[in-house]
């Protein structure tokens, strides 16, 4: 039997320049879910135009995607041979300073956001800030609002501060859905152990990153990736670790820039960053297969296989989108 028959696999988080080619790729692929960017920078405004714009796209191809809303939803398109898409934040920004709008942007089918994007928001800190002071009153007001409605945290991009604050703040399970483990890449967007730890402990998710600033560039190698995930089940347990891609399918060089700088940083055209080139093991959605494969050879049997590759997300998902919530306390 092909592998892709019996797993379930589901990526942690893509951001990629959504189409009908793109959507295929996951297909191919042997994708049944994935967590899709669809705000950055954007206030709540331009978020609006952005979930308008995946309406228009999953319309137009019904056979292929749907929107989902509930964990539930990536077996029912595991069995439809179709692509189940979360759309996810990887900021804030959308919530502006009204604590409403995360109800708001759920009730239009936003199921994750992630609370910063590198930098200082009104939140808490990023990653890349040097000084980290925590999760802020509203960030715990948001956190709530988030546990109520049913809508996942991610702290891919958060402060280590920032991030073990919204571990205890949170009532439920929370995610990191693209990064590694500060050990195996040192970089500000990779996590420490006193991060990774009290996530697991209670009940989170943890998503192995092949985004090439985080994972070791073009030359990282399957086997070393490989190794790395199994390393994690072994430290965190076989239900605590999945697989976010960061794919970046279909965008310009234009686009990176835009993605890391926003609107807040004045970059000199000479000095615009560009896309970074990623291993040839894994270039994109098709190579899925390739990396189950991988992760078979590094000695992990196939119930932990199918539960990296999807399974934990799917548990997670249902958990924090399926089960009735608390009541808010604002």
């Amino acid at each position: 039997m092909d592998r892709r028959e019996h797993l379930t696999v589901v990526d942690g988080l893509q951001i990629s320049n959504w189409s009908r080619p793109v959507l295929e790729e996951l297909r191919v692929g042997g994708v049944s879910a994935v967590n899709a960017t669809c705000a950055v920078w954007e206030n709540a405004a331009d978020t609006l135009r952005s979930i308008g714009t995946w309406l228009d796209l999953v319309n137009r191809n019904p056979d292929l995607v749907f929107l989902a809303s509930s964990g539930a939803d990536i077996e029912t398109a595991k069995e439809q041979g179709r692509i189940a898409v979360f759309l996810g934040f990887q900021n804030a920004s959308p919530f502006e300073d009204d604590y409403r709008y995360v109800e708001l942007f759920h009730r239009l089918g936003v199921r994750i956001a992630q609370l910063t994007y590198n930098n200082q928001n009104l939140l808490g800190s990023g990653c890349f800030e040097a000084n980290d002071a925590g999760l802020t009153r509203y960030g715990r007001v948001i956190v709530q609002e988030m546990n109520r409605v049913g809508m996942l945290i991610d702290l891919s991009h958060v402060g280590y501060r920032t991030s073990r604050d919204a571990i205890e703040a949170s009532s439920v399970p929370v995610s990191i859905t693209h990064s590694n483990p500060l050990w195996f890449y040192d970089t500000p967007r990779n996590k420490p152990h006193d991060v990774i730890a009290p996530l697991v402990d209670r009940g989170g998710v943890i998503g192995c990153c092949l985004y090439p600033t985080v994972s070791g560039g073009q030359s990282l190698t399957m086997d070393r990736f490989c190794s790395m995930v199994a390393r994690m089940t072994d430290q965190y347990g076989p239900t605590s670790v999945g697989i976010g891609s960061d794919c970046t399918r279909g965008w310009t060089q234009e686009f990176v820039g835009w993605l890391r700088n926003g609107r807040w940083n004045p970059v000199d055209p000479q000095d615009a960053p560009t896309w970074p080139a990623w291993p040839d093991w894994f270039t994109g959605p098709t190579d899925f297969p390739r990396l189950a494969e991988g992760l078979s050879v590094a000695g992990l049997n196939d119930q932990t296989v199918a539960a990296v590759m999807g399974g934990n997300w799917g548990r997670l998902f249902a958990e924090i989108m399926d089960e009735t919530k608390e009541p808010a306390h604002v």
